[in-house]
């Protein structure tokens, strides 16, 4: 189930939602429904998806404000608790601030008002995962450029095979996350650059939790469709979304993988626009 239908201005789902069901879908792996959503102030007496008909659940969702009814919350809780899969994708990170149980599956969120009271920063430092119960908002980030991934697990089977060091189209580059990190690994970060309004410290970029039977992917990256032409991001969401179904990886790694200083984007996702840029600046 790819789920969508609520956003943040910044984040619509209406042109990202086609990218990622073709995305799975072009693995021959998946069968992807999208189920839509009511919209913000919308009436969500009658939306009860089918959660259990499903190896997996795929957020792309932004909502700004919490709608959900008690028994629909529970409903997915009991799935993903039950064994579901979940895959968490760049600003659904951002929903629900105030849903415990949906922060537990996430691990750490940015922004809708969450400070310390969601739960401690999170970011690796000497090579290890730290937490700082220091006081401030969550989330940040700067500009979209491109910036290196460090995989910080490379036995997982998300991230078996990759590079240990790959660069990522330009995009937002996620800092500041906060949240109870429960059951938390992260496969990758990203070091949040002073000179582009970050951190300092290498940030949580991709990781997997459990929440009770349930596996759980959650990327922050993938902003909008040139972010999401990379042949990193595609390669990662497809093998997270696979783990989080089956609990393994049969995809290999592909040729043209991004290398340590080389972005490689997937010419067939890039808008047409951006497609044409090239061949224009070189006349």
């Amino acid at each position: 189930m790819l789920l969508d239908g609520q956003q943040a201005p910044s984040h619509p789902w209406e042109p990202t939602s086609p990218v990622l069901k073709r995305m799975l879908e072009e693995t021959g792996l998946f069968q992807v429904d999208q189920v839509t959503s009511p919209p913000v102030g919308g009436d969500f007496s009658n939306f009860k998806p089918e959660f259990t008909k499903y190896q997996a659940v795929l957020l792309n969702y932004d909502t700004t404000d919490d709608q959900w009814p008690a028994s629909l919350k529970a409903s997915f809780e009991q799935y993903v608790r039950n064994g579901g899969g979940l895959v968490v994708y760049h600003g659904a990170n951002n929903s629900f601030p105030e849903w415990r149980e949906y922060n537990l599956m996430i691990g750490i969120g940015g922004w809708r008002n969450r400070n310390e009271k969601s739960g401690p920063y999170w970011y690796f430092k000497d090579g290890k995962l730290v937490s700082d119960n220091s006081p401030g908002n969550a989330g940040s980030h700067g500009a979209r450029l491109p910036f290196q991934l460090v995989v910080r697990d490379s036995d997982h089977p998300i991230t078996k095979g990759l590079p240990k060091i790959w660069m990522h189209a330009p995009d937002e580059l996620y800092a500041r996350l906060r949240g109870p990190g429960e059951n938390m690994k992260v496969l990758a970060t990203a070091y949040s650059d002073p000179a582009n309004a970050g951190t300092g410290r290498d940030e949580p970029i991709l990781m997997v939790l459990s929440y009770g039977k349930g596996r759980i992917f959650h990327s922050v990256l993938g902003h909008d469709l040139n972010a999401m032409s990379c042949v990193g991001f595609i390669t990662t969401m497809q093998r997270g979304t696979e783990w989080a179904a089956t609990g393994k990886v049969t995809q290999k790694v592909p040729a043209g993988f991004p290398t340590a200083d080389t972005v490689s984007l997937k010419a067939s996702y890039i808008p047409a626009p951006e497609r044409r840029a090239p061949a224009q600046k070189k006349k």
